[in-house]
């Protein structure tokens, strides 16, 4: 769930925070962004795929991290923009 709240956290956009619960309609992938690379294995359950994922409901109770972790996870996330390091793996 920690995942789920990061990614809510950290994405675009000024509307409200979600989480969604999801089902895939294709083959799916550990996400390699979070697997192995900075975790072994898949603990936070992070996939990725070319196919759509269906919403099949959502997450509306959960708590999220303190708005000084959001911001210390934001300025670190800046930092590594600013020298041309781009954290995600296409």
């Amino acid at each position: 769930m920690d995942a789920a709240i990061w990614g809510a956290e950290l994405a675009l956009g000024a509307g409200r925070e979600r989480i969604y619960l999801v089902e895939p309609t294709g083959s799916i992938e550990d996400d390699p962004n979070l697997t192995d690379q900075k975790f072994p294995g898949n603990p936070s359950m992070s996939y990725r795929s070319k196919h759509p994922f269906k919403v099949v409901g959502e997450v509306t109770i959960w708590k999220g991290h303190s708005p000084e972790q959001v911001k210390a996870m934001k300025d670190g996330l800046a930092k590594l923009a600013e020298k041309g390091i781009n954290a995600i793996e296409d």
